[in-house]
């Protein structure tokens, strides 16, 4: 029965036209067609500090947890009921060792987030992740979908009751990279081609493309291209940010380039987005995350079209 509930829910949210008005429906309908390219990345910054982990390898101390829903169908309807709260410690989150080496898992059966202690700026995050290959209801005939969310900040669960406010960096099989604006008042700017092989609002990363304004209904622009490797392999993520900027990178391939990460506070005035603190989402399916660490550095990468 909630099944179905949901499956409406992220139908309603992964294909609002009817929310939106005449004129983002113009402004979609003005993107450049999107042209695949070939990127790569150029003035990687050296790190200015030492590198550190995230995750000790042996407990959760320097994360917290956090619980949406007892059941997931809600998460986007705005109930009347309260969500779990504070927990999921050694149920939904824990230390497991995988191939050798200790990760933290994340069930993804109740959605929620593991969030770190710290509120960091101005670094270059890597980690490796990846699939076991167990989804759960109402997931089961969707894509693998857990993902890292960063400049994370304000109360837990103020997001649909299930986390914090964010920019992220999707985790998502086939879509990895993608960003997307977690919470009504966040505001990220990218270039977009029309991708009509892409979920709504249909718009994929490209150089020379539109510059646009990521926001609500229009909630997600596409990763440039899908380079994540099969379920059950690891894979590498890097997120660059410096400053309001930041670079998303799967598998050594530049896939996002942002500027413009702001929120806007009630008198509707842009606030930049320069620090937070890292999420993992928990959305229905396991996942492991291992070798998690933050450099400090003073510059972006570039990315640039390959010769």
């Amino acid at each position: 029965m909630f099944t179905t509930a949901l499956i409406l829910a992220m139908a309603a949210m992964l294909a609002p036209e009817e929310a939106m008005s005449d004129a983002q429906k113009a402004a979609i309908a003005g993107d450049p067609p999107f042209a695949q390219q070939e990127l790569r990345l150029v003035d990687v910054p050296k790190a200015t500090g030492p590198a550190r982990a995230l995750f000790n390898g042996k407990d959760l101390d320097d994360w917290e947890a956090w619980l949406g829903y007892a059941d997931p169908a809600l998460t986007y309807q705005k109930p009347p009921v309260k969500p779990l709260g504070t927990g999921g410690k050694g149920t939904m989150f824990k230390v497991v060792e995988a191939d050798g080496q200790p990760a933290i898992f994340v069930d993804g059966t109740t959605w929620g987030s593991i969030v770190h202690k710290d509120d960091i700026g101005n670094y270059h995050l890597s980690l490796e992740y990846k699939w076991t290959g167990k989804r759960h209801a109402p997931r089961l005939d969707q894509p693998e979908n857990n993902g890292l969310l960063y400049h994370s900040g304000g109360s837990p669960g103020v997001v649909w009751g299930t986390w914090m406010r964010a920019v992220e960096f999707e985790i998502m099989k086939g879509s990895t990279g993608m960003v997307v604006p977690v919470g009504d008042d966040v505001r990220v700017t990218t270039e977009v081609g029309y991708d009509p092989n892409t979920i709504y609002p249909k718009r994929r990363y490209m150089i020379g493309g539109r510059s646009i304004e990521v926001q609500q209904p229009a909630w997600n622009v596409e990763n440039a291209r899908d380079v994540e490797k099969p379920v059950g392999e690891w894979n590498r993520a890097d997120l660059y940010v410096f400053g309001d900027k930041a670079v998303h990178v799967l598998n050594g391939q530049p896939v996002m380039v942002l500027s413009g990460l702001s929120t806007v506070d009630p008198d509707g005035k842009k606030v930049p987005l320069t620090k937070g603190r890292i999420q993992f989402q928990s959305e229905g399916a396991e996942t492991l995350f291992r070798n998690i660490m933050v450099e400090p550095i003073e510059s972006l990468p570039r990315v640039v079209l390959a010769e």
